[in-house]
């Protein structure tokens, strides 16, 4: 059973920065295309940041230049770390993984991020 779980959410303040992180337990991470997602109240789900298994990495528009998002395969985790941030980008964060050995797709619980002063 694939599980992803999250953590490093919280209040910042605009301009501010945190790192979250997702560790995958119950699988190979190293075959997982490992992705950020948020979604903000009344909005939809949108991609932030991800990394496939080879290392090619894919951003959202609204997070180029700001967001880094890196991968251990040693330690089964994805990180995403995320600097200058706006309230904007205040959304529950979610993790997810891919891979093409499976038609499913795993999601973590998602953390909460609020950027306000």
């Amino acid at each position: 059973q694939v599980e992803l779980v999250e953590s490093g959410g919280g209040l910042v303040q605009p301009g501010g920065s945190l790192r979250l992180s997702c560790k995958l337990s119950g699988s190979i991470f190293s075959i997982y295309t490992m992705g950020w997602y948020r979604q903000a109240p009344g909005q939809q789900r949108e991609l932030v940041a991800r990394i496939t298994d080879g290392g090619s990495i894919e951003y959202g528009n609204p997070v180029k230049g700001r967001f880094t998002i890196t991968r251990d395969n040693a330690k089964m985790t994805v990180y995403l770390q995320m600097n200058s941030l706006k309230p904007e980008d205040t959304a529950v964060y979610y993790c997810n993984a891919d891979t093409e050995f499976s038609p499913d797709d795993y999601w973590g619980q998602g953390t909460q991020v609020t950027v306000s002063s």
